[in-house]
């Protein structure tokens, strides 16, 4: 039985214009799968890559909303079910409801933050394969990564054959 195809190829550019060009490079030739690992941010890489998300901005603002809903329907159902007429304040008093609807607007659009984070990026993920490539511990530090997904033998000469064209510091197949 053959070896298994790999998963893809992983490339090493020596800073991040490099990086940035070779990836635009590599879409303009219609390589699919196309991703890129820095030690910071690069924002150019985001309009390369076609990286636009804003999901957990969304799903923050939704959080924020159901916390504070969840505050008001809470503190007036309560009021209404256990009713204290005390110096003839009104049962609803919204403005003293702030407070809380405060606190659970925050905690709640956090809390759709931090869960959607996870579910969004399919975390905690225990098996990546480019931790298989020894250089790749370098894209915490100084390394610069262009990663092509290669699915079949003419996809992965192909890849390579443009990888190998942009001149990166290395190429390397990355296990399935």
């Amino acid at each position: 039985m053959a070896d298994p195809l790999p998963l893809g190829l992983l490339a090493q550019f020596p800073g991040p214009e490099r990086l940035v060009d070779a990836a635009r490079i590599a879409r303009a030739e219609g390589a699919r799968g196309v991703d890129a690992f820095t030690p910071f941010p690069v924002d150019e890489l985001n309009d390369v890559l076609d990286i636009h998300e804003r999901s957990i901005a969304r799903l923050g603002f939704y959080g924020g909303v159901f916390g504070l809903v969840a505050a008001y329907a809470m503190q007036i159902g309560t009021n209404l079910d256990y009713p204290l007429d005390i110096g003839g304040r009104p049962l609803i008093a919204l403005q003293a409801f702030a407070l809380i609807g405060f606190e659970l607007t925050v905690l709640f659009a956090v809390l759709f933050m931090v869960v959607g984070f996870f579910i969004l990026n399919r975390l905690p993920h225990y098996h990546q394969p480019l931790f298989w490539v020894d250089r790749f511990e370098h894209a915490t530090r100084d390394g610069f990564f262009l990663f092509l997904a290669t699915g079949d033998e003419d996809a992965f000469q192909e890849g390579h054959h443009l990888l190998a064209s942009l001149a990166p510091l290395s190429i390397d197949e990355v296990p399935r």
